[in-house]
């Protein structure tokens, strides 16, 4: 396979016609080496319109959404972003290129310990990849600019709205299979939120620790 190849025609014949025209995003995708933090098993469908298994029920979220949420979520240099749901570390990684500094929550051990080999191998420096359930977000750290959800809620938790500083951006897919939509929620003020519908889509929900059941 020509890489570079692949990867230009997954710009130019995925993610351009999904209205990613950002050309800071697009020059990153050339940056982030996407074949880098995808397993081994699973390299020739590294540029392909697909979710990729990572293990432990988790998947990469297609090439095009990353580049959609990377664009929707215009993380700024100066900003601390929360990411929910560390996977691979791709999107970590992509995150971190554009912010001072990104908190990554992953559940699923194993794939911490990949994160962290990925990133680290690629020279990510300033992602932190925090073990736990981040489905009611992460205090510590808190109120963040930017929270980015990697993987779906049915309804988004006012834990999460209550870790944004004002003015900063969640941006979560909400919903259940097969209907489920992007939201960018804004704070604009301590107490008011303002949310814009961005598309549809369809994406692996999010892990959480289920609630435990006292039986009586």
């Amino acid at each position: 396979m020509n890489i570079e190849q692949a990867r230009f025609n997954m710009i130019e014949q995925q993610i351009r016609p999904w209205d990613v025209l950002d050309l800071d995003v697009l020059e990153l995708l050339n940056v982030v080496k996407r074949e880098d933090f995808v397993p081994a098993a699973y390299k020739n469908l590294a540029f392909v319109d697909t979710e990729i298994p990572l293990g432990g029920g988790e998947c990469m979220l297609t090439p095009k959404l990353e580049a959609r949420i990377l664009q929707d979520v215009a993380v700024k240099k100066h900003e601390n972003v929360l990411e929910i749901g560390t996977g691979s570390g791709y999107m970590a990684a992509l995150l971190a290129h554009k912010a001072r500094h990104v908190t990554s929550v992953e559940i699923v051990p194993q794939l911490k310990t990949l994160a962290e080999q990925n990133l680290a191998a690629n020279g990510v420096t300033n992602v932190t990849v925090e073990l736990g359930d981040g489905a009611q977000g992460w205090s510590k750290g808190a109120p963040y600019d930017v929270i980015v959800v990697s993987g779906s809620l049915a309804v988004l938790p006012e834990a999460l709205l209550q870790q944004l500083k004002v003015g900063g951006r969640i941006l979560a897919i909400i919903g259940e299979a097969p209907i489920m939509s992007a939201h960018l929620i804004t704070r604009s003020s301590d107490k008011a939120y303002d949310t814009r519908k961005l598309f549809e889509t369809n994406v692996t929900p999010l892990q959480a620790v289920a609630p435990s059941h006292f039986q009586f």
